[in-house]
């Protein structure tokens, strides 16, 4: 029998169906540094390198989560984008892009340990609010990348 996960440990998916093709889908998420233009809970996010970078995140809860990002794969031939993130979440995000029907799938896949201190100490009462932040903030993402990929401004 293998051990339960820390409770500061968080596995997600999210699947988000999208009418637009694979590339334009892949274009638009490879652009990290744009994501505060569409995504509300990015709140910031500076590159601090060809492939790296600072993420401020914020959703619904009234905290701020800071994070250091870095490019682990970016292969539009198979889809795939995947950072390493560092600071108040260890761990890594991929995003898988294929094509479903006319339009595309984008599988955002995220494993991290909490480790900002506060909310280690709260990890109990904490867990269960985190997972529906997170769930508010994957829903208004996919809400703000269809509206994006619909306007056509995702050229600019």
């Amino acid at each position: 029998m293998g051990r339960a996960a820390p409770l500061n440990h968080y596995r997600f998916r999210s699947a988000w169906r999208l009418a637009a093709s694979p590339a334009r889908v892949y274009a638009v998420l490879e652009r990290a540094e744009r994501y505060p233009r569409w995504w509300p809970q990015v709140r910031s996010l500076t590159r601090t390198g060809e492939d790296s970078g600072t993420a401020r995140i914020r959703s619904v809860l009234p905290y701020v989560l800071t994070v250091t990002l870095r490019t682990v794969c970016r292969d539009p031939a198979s889809g795939i984008l995947e950072i390493a993130m560092r600071g108040d979440l260890d761990g890594w995000a991929r995003w898988t892009i294929r094509a479903d029907g006319d339009g595309t799938l984008a599988l955002f896949e995220q494993e991290v340990d909490v480790r900002d201190r506060l909310l280690r100490l709260l990890a109990l009462p904490a867990k269960p609010l985190l997972a529906a932040n997170h769930t508010v903030m994957m829903r208004a993402g996919e809400r703000r990348l269809r509206a994006l990929l619909e306007r056509g401004l995702d050229e600019e």
